[in-house]
């Protein structure tokens, strides 16, 4: 596939070989950035695990120091006072049964995280087949299962993000936005790797950070040296 003119003028600035220490990566990513938007800065983790067994899966959720740069719309499916609770908070959804029809039939998906309270999981289990494929399905481990509606949807407005494997076992994670500063994709990102390498599974053998890179939307990988991450 031809790359563009700006992709390639980028790439020229990166050592394809080189493994990079955080500081230089993130340095280079500014620099990597030329894009006429601001681009969102992600991270790449593959992980010497095999998500397939169920004590090797990695998943979690992180709250990064700078945010993630993106406005976060938030669904809350809640009852009774919890409602009240969740839109004090700041939820910019909130409902229950109703919302169910509005999901399935009119494919109504303008929201980035889902949390509900547990006794609406029953509810919102009968949405598994749409919210599950898109990573939108509220889980306990990712905190989105919760009776404490406030702490929830704080965190998430404030840059809480969730990470999980995808079927080759790679975490892909967004760390910031190509105008952060340099201090703060830095900090997010030494974020996101502490919680990730906190999660390794007690029968995870061998390498466990197999490689890690950051790139920005349109930029090339960058990859970091995993051996001074652990």
């Amino acid at each position: 596939m031809k790359k563009g003119k700006k992709y390639v003028e980028s790439a020229k600035l990166v050592d394809r070989a080189a493994l990079y220490d955080v500081d230089e990566a993130v340095s280079l990513i500014k620099q990597t950035a030329k894009a006429n938007f601001d681009e969102t800065v992600e991270a790449h983790i593959r992980l010497g695990v095999d998500g397939r067994h169920a004590d090797q899966q990695v998943r979690g959720a992180v709250v990064l120091p700078n945010g993630t740069g993106k406005t976060v719309r938030v669904l809350v499916f809640a009852k009774g006072e919890k409602v009240d609770e969740a839109t004090a908070a700041g939820a910019d959804f909130v409902g229950g049964q109703e919302l169910i029809p509005k999901i399935q039939n009119e494919g109504w998906l303008d929201f980035d995280v889902c949390v509900a309270t547990p006794d609406m999981m029953g509810v919102v289990g009968r949405l598994g087949r749409i919210l599950g494929p898109k990573g939108l399905m509220p889980n306990p481990k990712a905190g989105t299962v919760t009776n404490d509606l406030t702490n929830a949807v704080k965190e998430i407005k404030a840059g809480k993000i969730e990470y999980r494997l995808d079927k080759a076992n790679i975490i892909h994670c967004p760390v910031g936005k190509a105008s952060f500063t340099e201090q703060q994709l830095a900090d997010n990102f030494q974020t996101l790797m502490a919680a990730i390498i906190k999660a390794r599974p007690a029968s995870a053998k061998g390498t466990y950070l197999k490689s890690v890179s950051i790139s920005t939307t349109m930029g090339p990988g960058i990859k970091v040296n995993p051996l001074k991450l652990a």
